[in-house]
């Protein structure tokens, strides 16, 4: 397969940590491209990296086998038409990564039966460990499916669904995910603090549990179920922290507030659209 050439339209943290993983595996810096309408965005850009940049969308996939939509949601219409004219004439397959924005609007504004891919990457991306979901319309080639899922493996892992609305509770369960964890582990904390811990030291033992959690269900071989009942002895301190947990019904609200977020994010699309 040969390498393709990568334009991105928007260079802020996202694209910049793509091309940054882009760059590690093994791709050419020279073929891949920017544009940003903000002169500082570029600058940083190229400060970390040897790519071509644009301030014109248009200049910037005039060669692009492949082009990566990475602006805001509410900078995507004007994104998608500034581009129109020149993905009609060379036909490349576009990968949006913007939260929200169904490949249904792209296609309007695009005003072409263009071959396109949304992603949903989530920040833990920006560390080159994120977790991404992707969709495929039926104009995708073969190729261009694998350009796609190369491209964001660059910062994590893929997958790929089967419809569009499961990118709703995508958005929901690995999305907006990082966020549960920081707000559990705030909590975490302060009840360490609570209990006379200085906020250093707790904050310490919290992030370094987390993590050496994450590890053990990462890379072992355990359920999850299991891997808690080992930590949880008859009669003991965890038994007794999880009993409270589920008298005051930790699932149950875990998953009212998924859902809640996979509700908003089918809003947003109509709302976008």
């Amino acid at each position: 397969m040969e390498t393709p050439q990568i334009a991105f339209i928007g260079a802020g943290n996202m694209a910049s940590s793509i091309i940054g993983g882009l760059i590690d595996s093994g791709h050419p810096a020279e073929q891949i491209s920017a544009a940003d309408p903000h002169p500082p965005t570029l600058e940083k850009l190229k400060d970390m990296a040897p790519v071509v940049v644009y301030s014109s969308n248009t200049e910037a996939i005039s060669a692009a086998d492949v082009v990566i939509l990475a602006v805001k949601p509410q900078a995507m219409a004007e994104a998608t038409e500034s581009i129109a004219r020149g993905v009609a004439e060379t036909e490349p397959v576009i990968i949006s990564i913007a939260a929200g924005v169904t490949i249904a609007s792209i296609q309007a504004r695009l005003g072409t039966q263009a071959a396109i891919v949304r992603c949903m990457p989530n920040t833990p991306a920006l560390l080159g460990c994120g977790a991404s979901a992707l969709y495929a319309n039926n104009k995708v080639s073969d190729q261009q499916r694998e350009h796609a899922q190369t491209i964001l493996s660059a910062v994590g892992i893929t997958r790929w669904v089967d419809n569009e609305q499961a990118l709703d509770a995508i958005t929901a369960l690995s999305g907006s995910g990082p966020a549960y964890f920081f707000l559990f582990l705030e909590s975490l904390i302060d009840a360490g603090v609570d209990l006379g811990l200085d906020r250093e030291t707790a904050t310490t033992m919290a992030l370094q549990t987390a993590l050496g959690a994450s590890r053990m269900a990462l890379e072992g071989e355990v359920e999850l179920g299991e891997l808690r009942r080992r930590v949880t002895s008859p009669g003991g301190t965890t038994e007794r922290a999880l009993e409270s947990f589920k008298s005051d019904n930790l699932g149950a609200v875990v998953e009212r507030a998924v859902r809640a977020a996979a509700d908003r994010a089918a809003e947003l699309a109509v709302e976008l659209s």
